[in-house]
């Protein structure tokens, strides 16, 4: 998908849930887990403030973990090789969350994400 068809997209839902439109750009990182990439689901997504050359974004699936290497860096230019279904929330505020699955979404604003 093109870039402004993703920010189309991350427009539309934002707007769907009355969000904030906060962009992520190619060029700068999310955490992420590996267990994303090997298509365990459901996915979970947080949303931080951004600091430095990050979105503010954790993605993970299944369960978290609070091991130091349970997230490694990844560019959003490379977000669709670990799951297609991600970027599309990429575009939602700090606060907020997601967790999708095949046939199943839910987002929410978590107002504790704010003071992390």
């Amino acid at each position: 998908m093109k870039q402004e068809n993703v920010i189309h997209v991350q427009k539309q839902l934002c707007k769907k849930y009355h969000a904030d439109y906060v962009p992520s750009e190619p060029h700068l990182k999310v955490g992420i887990a590996w267990n994303v990439k090997e298509k365990r689901e459901p996915i979970h997504g947080m949303r931080i403030q951004p600091e430095g050359d990050t979105t503010g974004w954790y993605i993970w699936a299944e369960e978290y973990s609070v091991a130091d290497d349970f997230f490694v860096p990844l560019h959003v230019a490379h977000i669709d090789e670990w799951d297609e279904k991600i970027k599309r929330y990429l575009g939602l505020a700090p606060g907020w969350r997601f967790l999708i699955a095949e046939d199943y979404e839910d987002v929410w604003f978590d107002e504790g994400l704010l003071n992390r």
